[in-house]
């Protein structure tokens, strides 16, 4: 994260939730800032093809245009496996 950016990086978030309300595969979907210059997207699809398709979507097409503007390093995404939940 570029330090002069978090409120970019912040604005870039907070507009992404209507591309994801618009995606029929993702389940659920949270931006988040997790300390001054730490942000993450957590998301959920029903499978991998469904997580693959929001990958490939529209608010990663953005990030990744504007990654080199708004980030100090490449953004990193990590897949898990959903043990339990609520």
């Amino acid at each position: 994260m570029k330090p002069d950016k978090v409120g970019d990086v912040r604005a870039f978030l907070e507009s992404a939730l209507p591309l994801a309300e618009a995606e029929d595969v993702t389940v659920s979907w949270y931006a988040m800032q997790i300390d001054d210059t730490t942000f993450g997207i957590l998301d959920t699809a029903e499978d991998d093809d469904g997580w693959q398709a929001h990958l490939d979507g529209k608010i990663a097409a953005a990030l990744m245009e504007k990654a080199d503007d708004l980030l100090a390093d490449t953004p990193t995404i990590e897949s898990v496996d959903v043990l339990a939940h609520k």
